[in-house]
């Protein structure tokens, strides 16, 4: 699978109702504050995120949340698959571990199942199922592309 591969699977993802969208958008805050307590309190965590990276596990938290509320106002399947690549090559050229991002998605489905309504549940649950059954594939190919210089520019 490549990226086009990703970007078509994305656009099989239905766009989220503003209903379900605006209750993201309302608990993002708390849903970022129960995903960093639950990471940080893993036992495993700095094996996953590597030694002195805790911060920046938290910073990634915060974006991601505030990234998803953007995709479920207005979907697109390129932006998806485009962050998601450069956030596992980023992290990853930090010394995080390719099992954080299973760690990782496993507990955002968990908090978002406990604290959204049910029907705001089922509307966001499939976008984070396509990450966690992509991970294989993201990792592939961040891995290839992990040596690439990015441009200052």
């Amino acid at each position: 699978m490549e990226r086009n591969d990703l970007i078509n699977s994305a656009g099989q993802l239905k766009q989220v109702s503003e209903k379900s969208a605006a209750e993201y958008s309302t608990k993002t805050g708390l849903l970022v504050e129960l995903m960093n307590n639950r990471m940080e309190d893993r036992p495993d965590i700095l094996d996953l995120v590597g030694v002195n990276n805790v911060s920046m596990m938290k910073d990634n938290h915060a974006n991601h949340a505030r990234f998803m509320e953007s995709i479920f106002h207005q979907r697109s399947p390129e932006v998806l698959t485009d962050t998601v690549l450069w956030v596992f090559r980023a992290y990853r050229s930090r010394n995080f571990s390719s099992t954080y991002w299973a760690a990782q998605l496993n507990t955002w489905i968990e908090i978002l199942k406990q604290e959204l309504s049910p029907d705001c549940y089922l509307e966001i649950y499939p976008y984070y199922c396509w990450m966690q059954i992509n991970i294989p594939t993201f990792n592939k190919l961040a891995e290839e592309n992990l040596e690439i210089r990015y441009s200052v520019h």
